[in-house]
């Protein structure tokens, strides 16, 4: 459960590098037995690019949060604990510079949270710019000495044979600290994301922690978590991969129809991140993965992939017809509801104070502005329309069309009417116009109330440009002899072609080779099975031979022992497994190539390592799987991921879900190991 104490502890971390989009979009990886390592590699943190210069400072200020935060916690001891009252009036003093320092490092961070210029693209077109996520940071970690205990402690190796594996795991959790905005920087993220599911299979057994604390900085306050427990590493992790997402969404070129599918797919992929984040995760140490403020962000990706399927319809529709101008209508309309609805969860009591102000306003500013181009539009078909001379199919859909038009009929002339006399079309139009200029009027004046937007150039030429046209047809449509009062435009019923999804995310695409597997099959040698000391067993061949049985693979079983025989006399009992022969490790080895070993030593004799392993139901584990069974949340949906040649797939995630299945050979059991049981195996029995 991530319901671990938040830390305060805090240092700079360095900043997530700005992208190549020459970079490849798939790096290779070699296949085999061995592990080859991770090719991936994060950007330079010392590159001077706008955005890695925006890290640094938010960095700086991460740091200063920290500091005054400590400050703010020893006064407050200091008060409660002394009866003095002339220091409690300089403590409260000091308190109060504290809150206030604390208050303007809040305002500057949320400043740099709200920069969302640096993330868009370089085009020249002028498009309506993107809410980008920036990533949360996070403190380096030292995994050397915990693992190397744990190695030791637990496996019963010499753990020096591993400071190369351990090497790479830290590693590749510095690289992905820096991920590159591109698909590469989300493989580097996923390689590491599924590295954890076997680092927690191999290190973190469920009735202890490996002693190793995880620092994360909230995404948009700074404010430091720390957790011992791996599901919150995997949570900051996937969270990053969502406002990765999210950036690469937003420096799309949607000037063409090629950059708006690909800032759809990013945003519909952000959102399944952050969903299945919200899905999995409960009690999160930051509020940034909390459930409002996921379900804020799912919201507010599915908005900005309805504002791009607008862009698309409005790229691809090139005529003037009427339904053509009313579809367009609709459109903008959608686009407006479903910001209204993020400004509505962004309003909400623990997202009020949350949210920065700037991305409050972007919202609002869209959702006015898509709500006045839908009025201008609707103007459009109405202003341009002809019948035709025949009254033929094109007036019967368009009339059709017409009818479905609005949320509600209008009151005064039936819309049949409307659309056949050029007059009344022409008063109805103006009404809409009227409707789009108030709704321009509104979101440059929301626009002009927020410093960070004002700055942006590109929304204030779009709010200006629409705005000026729909006054300038608004005064082609006013009339000096028109003195009937203008009439009021009836709401627009919302539609759209195509519906957002939520894509879910696939780690399965990046497949990874657990960089731990010379620890052996993680079916017998995980964290929560227990074994008795590596025992060494000298078996000298006799006429009947060596007296066992053998069965399985990787490792290999021993299935039976002969009473009396060599491999009895020497001590070797049912149920012990090979790891090694005559020195030689063979964890990983297959039946036939154990078999030739023993075949091969002759009459000179072999020795043989073997392990006892112990049942995984004991006390501990029974109680950690009733207390699995009461957690809440953090639970995870099956996910494969692909290993290397020869090796088997697992589950990714493994909080804490226990699942049943009868009679099959491969029990999955908490935490997702596999457990092979000794009669379950089909293998071929021989003996020796």
């Amino acid at each position: 459960m991530l319901q671990e104490a938040v830390g305060i502890e805090g240092e700079m971390s360095p900043p997530d590098g700005d992208s190549d989009d020459e970079m490849p979009l798939t790096l290779p990886t070699e296949e085999g037995s061995g592990h080859s390592g991770s090719i991936r590699k994060g950007c330079d943190p010392f590159a001077q690019t706008q955005r890695s210069k925006l890290q640094h400072r938010r960095a700086r200020i991460n740091q200063q949060i920290n500091k005054e935060m400590r400050m703010r916690a020893g006064a407050e001891n200091l008060f409660r604990a002394t009866t003095n009252n002339k220091v409690k009036e300089t403590v409260a003093l000091e308190l109060s510079f504290v809150n206030s320092n604390l208050q303007l490092l809040k305002e500057e961070l949320e400043e740099l949270n709200s920069n969302m210029e640096v993330y868009q693209t370089d085009s020249e077109a002028v498009n309506v710019p993107m809410i980008p996520l920036g990533l949360k940071e996070t403190k380096e970690v030292d995994f050397t000495v915990p693992i190397q205990d744990f190695v030791c402690e637990h496996y019963g190796e010499d753990s020096s044979l591993y400071d190369k594996e351990i090497k790479e795991l830290m590693d590749l959790r510095q690289a992905m600290r820096t991920p590159s905005r591109n698909q590469t920087g989300l493989e580097l993220l996923m390689e590491y994301y599924n590295q954890l599911y076997y680092l927690d299979q191999r290190f973190f057994p469920p009735h202890r922690n490996l002693g190793v604390h995880f620092h994360w900085y909230d995404s948009l306050t700074g404010v430091p978590s720390s957790q011992r427990a791996l599901a919150f590493e995997k949570g900051s992790v996937l969270f990053n991969i969502g406002a990765l997402y999210t950036q690469i969404g937003a420096r799309q070129d949607r000037s063409a129809a090629a950059g708006i599918d690909r800032a759809v797919d990013a945003f519909q992929r952000a959102a399944g991140a952050f969903n299945y984040l919200k899905e999995n995760f409960s009690n999160a140490p930051s509020l940034d993965m909390s459930s409002p403020s996921l379900c804020m962000l799912v919201r507010l990706m599915v908005a900005q992939v309805q504002e791009c399927v607008f862009e698309r319809v409005t790229l691809t529709t090139q005529d003037t017809r009427f339904t053509s101008q009313l579809r367009l209508a609709q459109e903008a309309a959608r686009v407006s509801d479903v910001y209204l609805l993020v400004q509505q969860t962004m309003s909400q009591p623990l997202m009020k104070d949350y949210v920065p102000f700037s991305w409050a306003s972007m919202v609002q500013v869209k959702s006015e502005h898509f709500r006045a181009l839908s009025h201008y539009y609707a103007a459009m078909a109405l202003c341009d329309h002809t019948l035709s001379d025949d009254g033929g199919d094109c007036d019967e859909e368009a009339e059709k069309a017409f009818l479905q038009f609005y949320i509600s009929s209008p009151a005064g002339p039936p819309l049949s009417e409307v659309l056949r006399d050029p007059e009344k079309r022409r008063k109805f139009g103006k009404a809409h116009l009227r409707r789009a200029v108030i709704r321009h009027e509104e979101a440059m004046r929301v626009h002009g109330l927020c410093k960070i937007l004002r700055k942006m150039d590109i929304l204030q030429d779009v709010l200006s440009l629409t705005h000026k046209r729909s006054l300038e047809k608004y005064s082609e449509l006013d009339r000096e002899d028109d003195f009937d009062e203008t009439a009021e435009a009836p709401e627009i019923q919302s539609k759209t072609h195509q519906k957002p999804e939520i894509t879910p995310i696939n780690f399965s695409t990046v497949q990874v080779t657990e960089i731990f597997q010379r620890l052996g099959p993680l079916s017998v040698f995980c964290a929560r099975a227990r074994w008795g000391p590596v025992r060494l067993i000298g078996l000298l061949r006799k006429d009947g031979g060596l007296g066992l049985t053998l069965r399985g693979d990787s490792p290999v079983l021993v299935a039976g022992v002969v009473p009396g025989g060599c491999a009895a006399e020497a001590g070797l009992r049912e149920g012990d497994y090979i790891v090694a022969v005559d020195g030689h490790d063979c964890k990983w080895a297959k039946h036939s190539e154990v078999v030739n070993m023993l075949k091969s030593s002759g009459d000179r004799g072999v020795e043989l390592s073997v392990v006892t392993l112990h049942s995984h139901e004991s006390q501990t584990d029974r109680r950690a799987a009733m207390l699995s069974q009461n957690s809440d949340k953090e639970n995870s949906r099956q996910r494969l991921v692909g290993g290397a040649k020869g090796q088997s797939s697992a589950s990714l995630l493994n909080w804490n879900r226990k699942k049943k299945r009868d009679g099959a050979a491969v029990t999955k059991r908490l935490g997702g190991t596999f457990s092979l049981s000794f009669g379950s195996l089909r293998d071929t029995e021989a003996m020796y």
